[in-house]
Parts: C-alpha cells; sequence; structure tokens
C-alpha cells in the first residue's frame, strides 16, 4: 500500500469536509462523495462546502465529486467514510459494487444503531473486510481548527501497521501531527464514549456545575471508559494516551463540541426533541449513550457506567437532569 492509492471521503459534514482538505495537502487528487447534489453543485462553483467549514476552500482541480456512492466505492483505493452513524447504514444499502478489496477507514465517531456494532465490525461482518484492511481515525482533533489550520493530533489505528503508517502519512502536514496504534477496537470505542461523556459535561454546565465539578466529571469519565473498553476488548493499552484521554478532554471541553453544546441545551431545560431541532449537526453521543447502554446490559457481568447510566436515564428515560445529576454526585470520587 502507498499513497500513489486512490483515496474517498464518503460525508460531507463537518468533519468530512476537514478530512478532504487535510488530504488534499497531499494527494493530486482526492474523491469525495456526498448524498446532496446542492452541496456539489455549490462546490463546483463556489469552491468551498456551502454547509459546514466554509471558509475552507478548495481547488476544484483536485477534487473527484460524486453523488454516486458506487461510482466513489469503485473509484478509491482507500474509502475513509464520515457518514453519521444514525445514516450510514441506508447509505450503505446502496452499495452494490464489491469493496472486500479496498480499505476501509471509519471516522465515524459513532456505533451501529441498528446492529450495536462497531463501524469497523460492521464492514468485517456485512461486507468481509478484513480486519488489517480497516482502520480507524481518532483526535483529539476538531474539524473547526482545522480549516484555521491550527497544530492538531491525529491517531490512526490498524491492525496493519504499513498501512496506518500510509493512512497517516496522507493526513499529516505542517498543522497536523499523527500517530498510529494497533489498538483499532479500543480506540473505536474511545471515539464513541467520549461524546457521551461530553454530553454529560454539557449538562452539568447547563445545571450550573462549575469547573470544580468539571475537573471531577472527566476524571471519573476517563476511569470509566477504561472500564468499558477492558470489558469490551481486553488489551494492554495507555489510556492516558492522546486517542483516548486527550480526545475526551477537548470533546468535553470545548466549544466546538457539538455533543457538549447538546448537553447543555438539555441541562437548561430543552427537551430532547427541541435541542436536535436546535442544532444543525448531529450529537453523534446521543446514539451512542443508548448503545453503550445496551451493550452493557448484555453483559452478564456489569460493568459500573454512572455517568454513561445518567445520561441514558436523561435522554431516553425522560429522567429529570437537576435529579439526576444530583444522584451522580454521589457516585463519583
Amino acid at each position: 500500500m502507498s499513497n500513489h492509492l486512490k483515496y474517498a471521503v464518503f460525508g460531507a459534514g463537518s468533519w468530512a469536509t476537514a478530512i478532504v482538505k487535510m488530504l488534499c495537502e497531499n494527494l493530486d487528487e482526492v474523491g469525495w462523495y456526498m448524498r446532496s447534489v446542492y452541496t456539489k453543485e455549490h462546490l463546483l462553483k463556489e469552491q468551498h462546502n456551502p454547509n459546514y467549514l466554509s471558509s475552507v476552500e478548495f481547488h476544484l482541480n483536485q477534487l473527484k465529486l460524486s453523488n454516486d456512492i458506487n461510482e466513489m466505492a469503485t473509484y478509491a483505493d482507500v474509502l475513509i467514510f464520515v457518514i453519521p452513524s444514525a445514516f450510514i447504514h441506508s447509505e450503505l444499502e446502496k452499495l452494490t459494487v464489491d469493496i472486500s478489496n479496498k480499505t476501509i477507514v471509519s471516522a465515524v465517531k459513532g456505533i451501529m444503531p441498528e446492529t450495536g456494532l462497531l463501524v469497523g465490525e460492521h464492514f468485517h461482518e456485512a461486507y468481509k473486510i478484513p480486519y488489517k484492511n480497516i482502520a480507524v481515525i481518532a483526535g483529539p482533533c476538531h474539524a473547526e481548527e482545522v480549516a484555521l489550520e491550527r497544530l492538531s493530533y491525529l491517531t490512526i489505528s490498524c491492525a496493519d501497521d504499513e498501512k496506518a503508517q500510509d493512512i497517516a502519512n496522507a493526513l499529516s502536514s505542517d498543522y497536523i501531527k499523527t500517530k498510529i496504534s494497533d489498538d483499532i477496537i479500543g480506540v473505536e470505542y474511545a471515539v464513541m464514549l467520549k461524546n457521551i461523556y461530553a454530553i454529560a459535561a454539557g449538562i452539568a454546565h447547563g445545571l450550573g456545575y462549575g469547573d470544580n465539578f468539571q475537573s471531577v466529571l472527566m476524571s471519573n469519565a476517563i476511569r470509566e471508559m477504561k472500564r468499558f473498553i477492558k470489558k469490551m476488548h481486553k488489551m494492554k493499552r495507555n489510556i492516558n494516551n492522546s486517542a483516548y484521554l486527550g480526545d475526551l478532554l477537548v470533546t468535553g471541553y470545548s466549544v466546538f463540541s457539538r455533543n457538549r453544546m447538546f448537553g447543555n441545551m438539555i441541562g437548561k431545560g430543552y427537551t430532547v426533541k427541541s435541542a436536535q431541532m436546535e442544532m444543525s449537526m448531529i450529537a453523534e453521543g446521543y446514539y451512542a449513550s443508548k448503545s453503550a447502554h445496551l451493550l452493557n446490559e448484555k453483559n452478564k457481568k456489569k460493568t459500573r457506567l454512572p455517568i454513561i447510566n445518567a445520561v441514558y436515564d436523561i435522554l431516553y428515560e425522560g429522567k429529570d437532569p437537576k435529579k439526576t445529576f444530583k444522584k451522580l454526585t454521589e457516585k463519583l470520587d
């Protein structure tokens, strides 16, 4: 595998746009699939995404744009999926071409709600992609800071170190530093879980809790994440590395975090539906909280997950945020 291979990004949100920008720093041509005909036509005319990171201007001679998922899947050797987890299943149902020989990269910050599978697991089971040909992109990295070309860090996880390094090289630049990891399952779970904890941080802020409590919440969150991931996939890992703790912190604290924003609205009294309608972007943690809760319920010996359970109770059981967080404070240390 080398970066002479063709890359394509599937999705047109802010993170997809940021990844296309990163790839354009190194590649002569980047494929880009988007469902919206309007978005494609706007890009061709105005050279930027009309809905996300509109400050990023692209050179059209570097882009191969398409509204046909099969055309783009046929074109590229490395397929980077950045479609929100709530919609990726319906998009993948449009695929009719064989992708079993492709390298699949998940930049989806969630889990398949229809099956409870990680995105990588879904590709392995449904499309017979070998695990050595599946990779995951993790942060800590916000799309908005990529647009501003602020120094950011990515972790590329893959069972095949050479593939991981090739993908990392395609994404690296003066403002993007990359490292590789072989903990593909642990990193993918971490990417999912940090969004739940960011919602918790947002709810706490909306309820009026201060920085002192937030620090305790994040400290407990990383330990809870460690317990969850260890239960799901036991291997040697340092949970304090950037792909785990770093990504958790930036998602929990940043003003760019859509999950924190969503949680903040819930804490201030918005209903789940009204908060979702108010936001123009998907809060992946909403779906992830249900998936994580259900995965834990399936275990004969359940893992202690007070923060995840609190978020789930508020979002899906209609529990009062103020009362739920008051009980949560008694469970943290």
